[in-house]
């Protein structure tokens, strides 16, 4: 079953602002910062650098999810 990207935004995303740090991104996929700043050195998760921070875009979080979701459903079958 094919999530819509309109009903992720609408579920997880819309209290959240367009562009989002460390902290909101592993809050929003219940994982620890380290996690998230791992996902982004092996460009699992695209992010900008500014200064010494990484920031993440809501699209970008978006497309890592699908994946995520596909590549669990493979497992599954």
């Amino acid at each position: 079953m094919e999530i819509s990207s309109q009903e992720i935004y609408r579920v997880v995303f819309k209290e959240y602002p367009d562009v989002l740090d460390v902290k909101q991104v592993s809050n929003l996929l219940g994982i620890c910062d380290k996690t998230v700043y791992k996902l982004i050195a092996e460009g699992s998760l695209p992010a900008l650098r500014v200064g010494r921070q990484h920031r993440i875009t809501k699209v970008n979080v978006m497309k890592y999810m699908k994946v995520l979701t596909r590549s669990e459903t493979h497992e599954i079958l």
